[in-house]
């Protein structure tokens, strides 16, 4: 199919075309903006949606935190009634004052204690004797019974007693008598409750045990009363007891990080509610990055301070129900106390004046089922608009294509209609001329007239072949060709038609060269369309190469055909020309430049002869060195 110029774009059929192309693309262009129309609308809505579940959410989680805030405060007063019983969560620590004490419940969540303690201890003027020997006269024996003397006549006063062993034991182990020493700090452990130089003479006891003992499980359980709060330490008093007993023992670990921070948290609370007015309240405080929850009553000379991890109590208490949310609790100063916020988006806010909490709630993202149902309908939308563009414009391609193809056809008929006609022009004109001639007896002589025959003779037969030609391509394409199919020769059949040509090329010194095997090359086929085939590239042969004096035609046998080649040295043809130059009414640019003629059915003839034969035909071509063209045929038995 022959390439179309840009100015043929504007005859018909291109105005059908261009007409289609203008209807396809505003066929295309309304589909996609009535689809993109639709999903803005869509999406418009659920966005709508989506905030009113954000606040639905939003006003769900405040009024949990509201509820939950309430239930601890009135856990708060029950516990103020019988603290001893007070079932506090994890995490968290209940610290009462009434009057001059002061308690906390679990007593083993406090490390170190947020109040001074100022126990009552046996005055310094009772170990004035004893110390006067042991420093002063420098008589460690003397000293030791003096200790020993005051330990045993004061039975009844457990402060005395055990500042009396305590001296007793450091004498012992300064004279070089440990095993001494270690029997008195061992009655001295045993004294739970007594106070000596502002510490629990237990605990004095037990650290110089450690050091006496070496590195054993005294260490180990040491370390562990320190963590469960055993005694009344400030926090100083703690880490170098917690020190010391970690360097005692041989492993220098560090006091749990959770057990730490509400150690540190509780002395501040505690410092910064003691001039707390309300009645009640809540509020949050941070320490050591970690945020806890203050929940406070006061009563008369009671003061009840609850303290707990506010990220834990939220995520418990106030939005664990609230599934597929995301939240995030913050205080006054815009730090999270528990949750998350989900970037920039869409959010629900509470502020604390609004939902009369102490911190501020914001939801910023709930992706619900049915909002990812949205998404995949939003999806198919697409998928579906898209397909539909797609087929719209695959159909108007299929369409355009048809069209063109229906147009070129057209166009092709018209050349070989008019190829044709020439084609019987001039044989028809020469045998009118001719016959006029003779019929008027214009003939100037015999020898004259005897040509004039030969001439009409020739043209008849020209014609004739003509058409033949036209008749045997009409049945092939009808299907109405019958083949008889007999046992030949391909050297016969070659030089039976090479015989055919011979007669009007010799005149021109142009011959037809023959190369093969005499037999051996044996074909099934039928005879008259096998040498109308051979006869159409021969014939093309000799058109395309006017210039050449030799035209080949070989056969031989090749993998189990029958391979007859007919060659030339002609104009060749182009490489986007040969598979197109096989279809009907179609002829290559040499015929053009060339000005070969021919109806352009000889090569489709071909084609359809040797398909019928179950065999294939092949082209070797480039423009300005000749072409081959190749007969592959089934071989069969002689």
């Amino acid at each position: 199919m022959t390439h179309m110029p840009l100015r043929e774009w504007l005859r018909p059929p291109q105005i059908p075309l261009l007409v289609l192309f203008l209807l396809t693309l505003a066929s295309a262009s309304s589909l996609g903006w009535f689809g993109w129309r639709l999903l803005q609308q869509d999406r418009a809505v659920e966005a709508q949606r989506a905030q009113e579940r954000l606040e639905q959410s939003a006003d769900r989680i405040a009024e949990r935190m509201r509820g939950a805030v309430t239930a601890t405060q009135e856990r708060v007063t029950m516990w103020a009634a019988n603290p001893a019983r007070a079932d506090v969560p994890a995490q968290g620590l209940l610290l009462i004052s009434q009057g001059n004490t002061f308690s906390a419940f679990p007593a083993n969540r406090l490390l170190y204690w947020p109040s001074s303690l100022s126990p009552s201890e046996a005055p310094a003027y009772d170990f004035a004797e004893g110390e006067r020997l042991e420093f002063v006269k420098d008589q460690p024996a003397q000293a030791a019974e003096s200790y020993r003397a005051l330990a045993r006549a004061t039975a009844g006063s457990v402060e005395v007693r055990a500042g009396a062993l305590l001296r007793l034991a450091r004498v012992l182990r300064k004279s070089g008598k440990k095993r001494e020493s270690v029997a008195v700090y061992e009655q001295l452990a045993s004294l739970p409750g007594a106070r000596v130089a502002g510490l629990p003479a237990d605990l004095v006891a037990r650290l110089e045990l450690c050091g006496l003992r070496g590195p054993d499980e005294t260490s180990d359980r040491l370390k562990q009363d320190l963590l469960q709060g055993k005694w009344h330490l400030s926090r100083g008093q703690f880490e170098f007891y917690w020190s010391e007993a970690a360097r005692l023992s041989g492993q220098n670990e560090p006091v749990p990080p959770d057990q730490l921070a509400l150690a540190d948290a509780a002395p501040l609370v505690w410092k910064e509610m003691s001039h707390e007015i309300a009645v009640r309240g809540e509020r949050t405080r941070w320490s050591d990055g970690k945020p806890f929850l203050v929940f406070w009553r006061n009563e008369g000379e009671q003061r009840l301070l609850f303290l707990t991890r506010a990220d834990i109590w939220l995520q418990s208490k106030a939005a664990a129900d609230e599934a597929g949310s995301v939240w995030a609790v913050a205080d006054s100063d815009g730090q999270v106390l528990a949750g998350r916020k989900d970037g920039p988006g869409r959010a629900a806010i509470r502020m604390a004046a609004e939902t009369q909490l102490p911190w501020n709630l914001y939801v910023t993202r709930q992706l619900s089922a049915s909002e990812a149902g949205t998404l995949s309908q939003r999806r198919f939308v697409w998928l579906s608009g898209t397909i539909m563009i797609l087929f719209l414009v695959a159909c108007t391609y299929f369409i355009a294509r048809a069209i063109r193809r229906e147009a070129e056809v057209g166009r092709l008929q018209a050349s070989f209609v008019s190829a044709v006609s020439h084609e019987f022009r001039s044989p028809l004109t020469s045998m009118r001329q001719l016959s006029e001639v003779l019929a008027e007896g214009r003939v100037p002589n015999e020898a004259r007239r005897q040509m004039y025959y030969e001439t009409l003779v020739s043209e008849t037969g020209r014609l004739q072949r003509l058409v033949e030609t036209l008749l045997d391509f009409g049945k092939m394409e009808a299907g109405a060709r019958r083949f008889r199919f007999e046992p030949m020769e391909a050297g016969d059949l070659a030089r039976q038609v090479s015989a055919e040509f011979t007669p009007q090329i010799a005149e021109s010194g142009r011959h037809i060269e023959l190369q093969g095997p005499p037999d051996g090359c044996t074909i099934q086929g039928d005879p008259e369309a096998l040498s109308l085939a051979l006869r159409n590239l021969v014939d093309n042969a000799l058109k395309y190469s006017p210039n050449h004096p030799v035209v080949w035609v070989e056969w031989a046998q090749e993998n189990g055909f029958v391979a007859l080649h007919v060659r030339d040295k002609g104009a060749g043809i182009a490489r986007s020309e040969k598979k197109a130059i096989f279809r009907k009414f179609v002829r290559g640019s040499a015929a053009a430049v060339g000005q070969v003629k021919g109806t352009g059915v000889g090569l489709t003839m071909v084609r359809q002869i040797v398909l019928a034969h179950k065999g294939h035909i092949q082209l070797a071509s480039e423009p300005g060195w000749g072409s081959t063209f190749t007969l592959l045929l089934p071989a069969g038995k002689k």
